[in-house]
């Protein structure tokens, strides 16, 4: 077993890739003129992921205040982008959840995306080994994040009708 210290190089190494995808998010968001906000974005992408979630629970995987969550629901679900609903055995919670327009703007971002990373790819003459898609795929899920296969399972019924659901 390896120390956090040990894997300097790779964690520096990952820390550039991440700050390359952040940036590729945003200049995917930014052409599409898709008015959301990366952290508005990383919501949409969290219950696409999950599925309906309540708002608490949401902010905390967002790790914002419940406040901020609330004034960022209040814009997305201006946007049709987001609904808020109670369940009927849970009156007290507030829920949310994507709407297909939400659900449509994920995919379509995702597969912009994919694009650039599959060009970005074959620019850089990458032909990964086995053990690096291994790597990268224990990185995935030690990072709490789901297979990509699991991902889109998740994102096409992420805007489906909620059983028990009392909309507004």
């Amino acid at each position: 077993m390896t120390t956090p210290g040990e894997n300097e190089a790779l964690v520096r190494a990952l820390l550039a890739v991440s700050r390359s995808m952040v940036a590729l998010a945003a200049r995917n968001l930014a052409a599409m003129d898709a008015d959301v906000t990366l952290p508005q974005y990383r919501a949409l992408v969290m219950l696409a992921t999950a599925g309906p979630q309540r708002s608490a629970g949401l902010a905390k995987e967002l790790d914002v205040a419940p406040s901020t969550l609330t004034r960022m629901c209040d814009r997305l679900e201006r946007k049709h982008l987001v609904r808020r609903f109670h369940r009927d055995n849970d009156r007290r919670s507030t829920w949310l959840a994507l709407t297909p327009a939400g659900r449509d703007l994920v995919g379509v971002v995702m597969r912009e995306r994919e694009r650039e990373l599959s060009a970005i790819v074959h620019e850089a003459k990458v032909d990964a080994s086995q053990e690096c898609l291994d790597l990268l795929d224990r990185i995935v899920e030690a990072s709490g994040e789901l297979p990509d296969p699991v991902w889109w399972e998740r994102w096409e019924t992420s805007a489906d009708p909620v059983d028990g659901v009392t909309l507004p």
